[in-house]
């Protein structure tokens, strides 16, 4: 009897596939690292066939580490980037452009164009959402306004548009399945928040042919199944997939209201549980399918940071001060203080709760005294009080987070996570098992066909690691935090040449 699971994990930097067995465990694991593209400031693209071959390969590579045959697995699960765009031919299956990640900015003009005729409010309070490039509708309207021919194919209905999760479901199923399911969809602009549908009047405002989306699915309920050429038998079901926020919130047993959690990855993404409807005065922040099932769902409180683990990479891939992230701990902890030096991580614009496109990332304070120290530490200072800007706008919004549940590769660093308590005021709570955007989906692929009973029942999966508390007095916190204030204001300012 089949009795593992295996679950993909599909980042904006990094594809992981695990096994998990009944126990809740990951048993194997493999990854790789991903290319993005950058052909002009502010534009960041991946070859989604890259993606989809270091999918494959990790999957078969991962079951063998496992001592398993593709028999043995019960299900497959699927986490995965969100907002990223992916268009290919029906026909054929073959991509038409390159993916467009959700980091993309090219949507602006857009946005502002959409802004000035007095829709923003309407669009948030269907959608869920804010009006910015980083939703999927802004680049699908990019594209087809930029390519007449695949606007007229669209239209024909020969071109097929889905988040990351729809593309790998089509591949894994031959073209079987042009589906997505409510985590995702409510990432896009163009799903009602409410009804869980694609609306008419949404697809109108983007110029968005329906015949490109796929069916919304719930998101624990088989969605496909596996193609027997790509493991050489069929029927495995494709039961469990979750946007990799909504995936990490899941596996981090934040089943109830006003539980919350904080994924260090790319970016940093706080997620707060709202219940079972979308939170109405919810300020800056997002409202976001959690769950999604059959004509309901749970819902969160978001809050999206652009650039944080992608702040690092850039220390060590565009300044080359680090090797590697694990030498960034040793370096903030070797000095006593930031000396005032600040980073603000807007390498892709700011995102909640500013939501400002044309604000760019920026040093300062720095002396001649300044060293390599001094700007690690600024970037992994910078991580956490974009955080503590999020959980401000919860504790706005009615919401005040008081323990915060953390994930992703940066909770492995010991330093930040204790600087992310002083400056918050709040324990924080490492999970023992950092890949919980892979068990996220692993366990909702297990729940789908019976190998759990119930979302109590995968709460007792999780495994604390560490706990942080905080140290600093609250003058101490707040007087730092105004002058972090003075450093987004500057990076605000900034005016793009005309």
């Amino acid at each position: 009897m089949a009795s593992h699971l295996l679950a993909i994990d599909e980042g904006t930097t990094r594809a992981t596939v695990v096994v998990v067995d009944e126990s809740g465990r990951i048993v194997a694991s493999a990854g790789c690292e991903l290319h993005q593209h950058y052909p002009r400031p502010g534009w960041v693209e991946q070859d989604p066939l890259e993606i989809w071959k270091a999918v494959l390969d990790l999957s078969r590579l991962v079951i063998g580490q496992a001592g398993l045959a593709p028999a043995d697995i019960a299900a497959l699960g699927i986490t995965n980037q969100r907002e990223t765009a992916v268009f290919w031919e029906r026909a054929t299956g073959k991509p038409v452009h390159p993916a467009i990640v959700w980091q993309d900015r090219r949507g602006e003009d857009l946005c502002r164009r959409l802004r000035a005729d007095g829709l923003e409010a309407e669009l948030s309070a269907r959608t869920g959402l804010v009006l910015d490039p980083y939703f999927s509708a802004t680049k699908i309207a990019w594209l087809l306004a930029n390519d007449a021919d695949l606007k007229r194919r669209a239209k024909r209905g020969e071109i097929c548009f889905g988040t990351v999760d729809s593309w790998l479901i089509w591949n894994l199923t031959a073209g079987g399945a042009h589906v997505t399911e409510a985590s995702n969809a409510s990432r896009t602009l163009l799903m009602d928040i409410r009804s869980l549908s694609f609306e008419d009047d949404l697809l109108k405002t983007f110029g968005v042919e329906r015949s490109m989306l796929g069916e919304i699915r719930p998101s624990g309920a088989v969605l496909g199944e596996v193609s027997r050429e790509l493991f050489g038998i069929g029927g495995i079901p494709i039961a469990g997939v979750l946007g990799d926020q909504q995936s990490a919130l899941f596996a981090q047993g934040c089943h109830r209201p006003g539980q919350a959690k904080n994924t260090y990855g790319t970016g940093s993404f706080v997620l707060c549980n709202t219940g079972t409807a979308p939170l109405e005065n919810r300020g800056p922040l997002l409202a976001t399918v959690a769950v999604g099932g059959d004509g309901h769902a749970l819902y969160a409180l978001e809050g999206s940071i652009f650039a944080t683990g992608a702040s690092v990479q850039w220390l060590r891939d565009g300044l080359g001060l680090i090797r590697d992230a694990g030498e960034t701990e040793a370096l903030a902890a070797s000095i006593d203080s930031n000396d005032d030096v600040w980073f603000v991580p807007a390498l892709a614009g700011l995102g909640a709760p500013f939501w400002d496109p044309g604000a760019r990332g920026t040093l300062l304070g720095v002396t001649r005294a300044t060293t390599r120290a001094h700007v690690v530490r600024a970037v992994l200072e910078s991580i956490a009080w974009r955080t503590r800007d999020v959980l401000e706008a919860m504790a706005g919004a009615g919401r005040a987070v008081t323990e915060l549940r953390v994930d992703g590769g940066a909770a492995a660093n010991a330093w930040l996570m204790q600087f992310q308590s002083d400056v918050t005021g709040i324990p924080i709570d490492v999970a023992k098992v950092a890949e919980t955007t892979s068990l996220g989906a692993a366990y909702l692929a297990g729940l789908a066909v019976g190998m759990w009973k119930d979302y109590e029942d995968v709460g007792l999966l999780r495994e604390v690691g560490e706990r942080f508390e905080p140290h600093w007095s609250s003058a101490q916190r707040d007087e730092l935090y105004a002058r972090w204030g003075d450093a987004i204001e500057r990076s605000r300012r900034w005016v793009r040449p005309t």
